[in-house]
């Protein structure tokens, strides 16, 4: 399967690589990019997307951070995953697990989640690891309940039918197929604002193809019922919040609606234009956000030096 980001470019080489393991046993890949001793930061993909999506990020915050990048479960290169199977308490002790596997005790960074990658955050919100490891948050186009009931991908009216259809399309069972000129089409609709560049549209959908059947629709029930409103409440670190103003899977009101209940909320950025996919769609803003929080939040030249730094294809019991 295709890993790159952008068609002409090779994906960023990490530091090093692991495998930390959940509490129910699953194996989770995860990358490390940058200076081991530079302020951290931990990046969390969303749904039927891979360490790949933040492939921008990574190439500019690598330079002077230790960036962190893992696999969600059943994503990627992380395999179907354990007992546990597919929750959001499962996608809480992943983050648990690869928090303690890469950084020491006490050591302090900005997690920043996309899409499922904030509902991850949110749902460890409460969790001592993440109250440990994390100094500050950044959500990017995500929510924390009612997704099939707001989303806008359906040109539907809001109700009853637009919610069960939009349930039924998240769980769905049919093979995405290739890309081509029609799928591209159809992803860049859903998932991506009108004026964004073929490439990144390309690039897009290459990852999103690349998920696995059986995770794309385990998660996408997942996401059908989700209700993470607690855990928002529970998020009691300084918290940023980005949404496109284009975005159909988790519209504006979802980012509105966190960012007036988070404790310690930072404001909402809503960038013009921009559909779901911001990370992507809108790498700058999205990087320059992290890098405030670091600045803000992150003591520099932090010596603390995370536990695997120097394993490779390590396994961290």
């Amino acid at each position: 399967m295709s890993r790159l980001l952008h068609r002409d470019t090779v994906p960023p080489v990490p530091a090093a690589e692991l495998t930390a393991r959940s509490a129910d046993g699953s194996r989770i890949h995860v990358e490390l990019h940058g200076p081991e001793d530079a302020p951290a930061v931990v990046l969390a993909h969303g749904w039927t997307c891979n360490t790949r999506f933040w492939d921008a990020q990574i190439r500019d915050l690598a330079a002077d951070h230790r960036v962190i990048a893992y696999d969600q479960r059943g994503h990627g290169l992380t395999p179907e995953p354990g007992p546990g199977g597919y929750s959001t308490n499962a996608l809480a002790d992943d983050l648990e697990a690869v928090l303690a596997a890469t950084l020491a005790p006490g050591r302090r960074a900005v997690l920043a989640g996309h899409s499922m990658g904030g509902m991850t955050v949110m749902a460890a919100a409460a969790r001592p690891g993440l109250r440990e490891h994390a100094a500050a948050v950044l959500l990017c186009s995500t929510g924390s309940t009612r997704l099939a009931a707001e989303a806008r991908v359906l040109p539907l009216r809001a109700g009853a039918l637009r919610t069960r259809i939009t349930t039924a399309v998240l769980g769905a069972k049919a093979p995405l197929g290739p890309v081509n000129p029609v799928s591209r089409k159809i992803l860049k609709y859903a998932t991506m604002g009108a004026g964004s560049a073929p490439d990144r549209v390309d690039a897009c959908a290459r990852i999103v193809h690349a998920c696995p059947r059986r995770a794309r629709v385990e998660w996408g029930h997942v996401l059908a019922g989700l209700d993470l409103a607690a855990g928002v409440r529970e998020l009691r670190v300084p918290t940023a919040v980005i949404a496109g103003t284009d975005d159909r899977l988790t519209p504006p009101v979802h980012a509105r609606a966190i960012a007036a209940a988070l404790p310690v909320g930072l404001g909402l950025t809503e960038l013009a234009g921009m559909g779901h996919m911001t990370p992507v769609e809108a790498p700058e803003a999205v990087t320059a956000k992290i890098r405030e929080l670091v600045t803000r939040y992150v003591a520099t030249g932090t010596a603390a030096t995370g536990k695997a730094a120097s394993a490779e294809k390590e396994d961290v019991a």
